[in-house]
Formats: structure tokens, sequence, C-alpha cells
């Protein structure tokens, strides 16, 4: 039980600033089903890039630690901060590449965004020996910079220094894989603190990473190392069960009735460790797997929903956190990329719904109050989404 019990001995004293968290919009029933076409999906998706293209720092980043609000996560300075900055960005950048909007604003931001990236990504590193909050920068750092790749075609020399930007980032979180395998992002209370985490594994932040890396091998021919990769797929392995429900963490995997370790608590880690498993050839992750777990998430995506906006850390039902809310959308709809296309349209259809629902008014989505990273996330996650949705929607 004591990893369940982080978030809130997470909680800081800071008070509110000057700038407010976000205005909560009150999206929880559905739009009518007649309203969810393709040109209410790409008038979203521009709403969503005109949030960007105007939240974007001047830098080129998305997000800062400005905001903030009466309990924080634990977040040492200052590379807890530049983990938060760099993830962000990383996903703010890929959905407005994937939103392929041709507008001249958007263009200027994007090539402002990579040239901020080749300055900042290189030099991400954990921020202590108790978390490792970078490697969910370095994954979605490679999420951006692949998708930057794929805009560079016919630039042999931006894809070529895109390429190795790519391969630092899975040279430095090889780094930082834990002994046991995988991926975590804290280890505030173990006895240990080894220049190889030796903390809690997660199951999501491992397929985070691995399937951040296999997109990047096979968009930019990147190089993984085969032993970590097998040892972290082992790691996830181990923390599934017979219903391919995944333990939030290694450290749960003797627990599977614990609420967050249930199917409901599960809907996005099931997302993402499904897919994950999926990429790199786990033959129990059948269609019929991933199948089941794409109608769950429909299905019971009020589940996610009613922990999204809540302030502090797993504090809904089945113990979920804001911060699942997009995360699960997105990795819903890279497992069912997977699924033949007549499932795909029917999920898209259903998808597009609950997005274009959650959508605020300003042209965010946001999940979780986290500074002020959560709605340049959130939109990042939403847009790559939505993408998905454009194509594979009837």
């Amino acid at each position: 039980m004591r990893a369940l019990l982080i978030a809130a001995l997470l909680a800081g004293g800071v008070a509110l600033g000057e700038d407010a968290a976000p205005a909560i919009v009150d999206s929880r029933v559905l739009i009518p089903k007649e309203r969810v076409t393709l040109a209410a999906v790409d008038a979203a998706m521009a709403r969503g890039v005109d949030f960007l293209v105007g939240k974007q720092n001047a830098d080129g980043s998305f997000g800062s630690a400005h905001r903030t609000k009466e309990l924080n996560i634990y977040a040492p300075l200052p590379g807890a901060q530049d983990a938060y900055l760099i993830g962000t960005s990383g996903l703010a950048i890929a959905g407005l590449v994937e939103a392929h909007d041709s507008r001249p604003e958007v263009k200027a931001a994007l090539e402002k965004a990579e040239k901020w990236a080749f300055a900042k990504f290189p030099e991400l590193r954990r921020a202590d020996a108790t978390t490792t909050y970078n490697v969910w920068g370095h994954a979605y750092g490679l999420r951006a910079i692949s998708r930057l790749y794929q805009s560079a075609a016919g630039d042999p020399a931006r894809q070529t220094a895109l390429k190795a930007l790519a391969q630092q980032q899975v040279d430095l979180v090889n780094r930082y894989e834990y002994l046991n395998g995988g991926w975590g992002y804290l280890h505030l209370f173990e006895s240990l603190q080894t220049q190889k985490p030796s903390g809690i594994t997660t199951s999501f932040t491992t397929a985070s990473v691995l399937l951040a890396m296999h997109e990047a091998r096979e968009i930019m021919g990147v190089v993984l190392d085969e032993k970590v990769v097998e040892s972290s797929l082992e790691s996830i392995r181990r923390q599934r069960f017979p219903d391919f429900t995944y333990a939030y963490s290694h450290s749960h995997r003797l627990a599977p009735q614990l609420d967050i370790n249930r199917r409901n608590g599960s809907l996005g880690r099931s997302q993402a460790c499904n897919a994950t498993l999926r990429a790199f050839g786990d033959p129990k992750i059948t269609d019929q797997v991933l199948t089941t777990w794409a109608d769950n998430f429909i299905e019971f995506e009020h589940w996610l929903d009613h922990g999204r906006k809540k302030p502090v850390p797993h504090e809904s039902t089945f113990l979920i956190a804001g911060y699942f809310y997009y995360y699960g959308i997105y990795y819903f709809t890279v497992s069912a990329r997977n699924l033949p296309k007549e499932k795909q349209r029917e999920l898209a259809t259903s998808l597009a719904r609950i997005i274009l629902t959650r959508q605020e008014k300003d042209g965010s989505w946001w999940d979780y109050p986290l500074y002020d990273y959560g709605q340049s996330y959130g939109t990042g996650y939403a847009l790559l989404a939505l993408k998905w949705c454009r194509e594979a929607m009837p």
C-alpha cells in the first residue's frame, strides 16, 4: 500500500499564486451522436491548435511552473520542472505536427519549438536520487522528434539531425532503467538511492517509454538496446493479470483485487501496456484482447472522467488520478490502430464524441491542474487522438 499513499504524502504547502487554476467547465454529458462529424473534428482540432499557438512560450516551449494550487506534486528543483516542461512541450509539438494545419502561424510555432527542442532536450537529466520524472520528458520528447522527422521529408540534413537527437534521447533514458526492469518515476521512500534507480517500476511508465522507442525505431531507424527492451517488456509481463489488467506498479503485482488494479482502475494502463506488448510481438495480445479493452474503455470511460480535474492524485474512485484521463485516451488510439478498419471506424466515432464533449471554451483540453502544464499537455494528447479519429471515422 505504500505506493498508493505516496500521493497523499507528496502534498506541498504552496499557496495559490496570482494565476488561478483553469476554470472548470461542466462537460460530463456527451454531445448528441449526430454532432460527431468530420467537420466537427476538424473544427475542434483547429481550436486546439489556436490554443497551443497562443499559449506557446517566447522560447518555443509549452507550459510553465508559474500557476500553482494548494497541493502540488513533489517536484525537486530544478530538474522536476525541466522534466514537466520537456514532456509537456513534446506532447504539444507532436499534437501540432499531427494536426497538419498549414497556416503560417502554426508553421512558425513549430519552427520555434524545434529550435528549442534541439537546445533543451539534450540537457534533461533526473532531478535527484528520489525521482526519475525525466523519463516522461525523454518519452514524449521522442514522440515529438519522430513527428518532426516525418515533417522534414525532403530535407535530409534536418532529418539526420533529428535522428541523432532521437538516438541521444534513447541512450539517455536507457541510463535510468530500474534494477527490476522498466521505468518508474519516483523512489522517494526507498532505503537505497542508487545511480541505477532501484525504486518502484510502474507498468504504464515502462509502456510509455517502450512505445516511444519503438516508434522512433520504426520511423527513424534509431538503435535500441535489446537487453533493455527485453528486461522492460518482462517487467510489464510480470505486472499483467490474466484478464489483461495491469498492476499499477511492480510492488502491486501480488494484489490484483486492490481497486487501482481492477478493470476500471486499469482502463488507461491496459491500453498502453497491451499496445506495447503487441508492438513488440507478444502473441497473447490478440485482436480479441485489444477489442475487449477498447470496448471496456468506451463503456467505462466515465470512471476515468470522474477523476478528471480532481486536484489530489488518486483521490477519485478506483484511486484514479486526474492525469490518467487524456493519457488513457491517447493510448486507446495507439492500441486501436492494430484492429481491423471496420472496428476502428466504430471506435473512432465513439471516442471523438467523448473528446469533442470535453473540449474547453478556450479550445484546450485538460485533466489535472499541474502547475501551468495541464492545458498544454492535455491539448497535445487530444490532438494526437483526434488525428486518429479523423483518419478512422467513416
